[in-house]
């Protein structure tokens, strides 16, 4: 990979790291408790009830991708940075921009089940 391209790459990262803290902390508001006594009506509270379900879901991918992200960045200038760890061909740099937390190549991530 290219110095350009792992420049662009850890500011990508950078990026995507600030904005998912915020996505966290939104989420962890979304996900409080629905309280038994708010009078919100039964089906209202039941909708809440669900939303805080698909809100914890959204709140744990972020946390995941948060974390991966972290791992990430320290090892953009490693030597073996951008190769499949399944094969060690070279992961495509467009790969890398959609999902930079990624270890695994398209061929293997799909071979994978991932």
């Amino acid at each position: 990979m290219e110095i350009t391209q792992k420049q662009k790459l850890d500011k990508h990262i950078r990026q995507k790291i600030k904005s998912l803290k915020k996505d966290v902390e939104s989420f962890k508001k979304l996900t409080e408790p629905v309280s038994p006594d708010n009078a919100i009506g039964r089906i209202t509270r039941m909708e809440a009830i669900n939303s805080k379900s698909i809100n914890e879901a959204a709140l744990n991918k972020a946390k995941y991708t948060l974390s991966k992200l972290e791992e990430a960045l320290p090892k953009i200038n490693d030597p073996d940075f951008g190769l499949c760890t399944e094969c060690e061909e070279p992961i495509p740099f467009a790969r890398l921009m959609i999902m930079p937390e990624t270890g695994f190549c398209v061929k293997c991530a799909e071979r994978m089940g991932g």
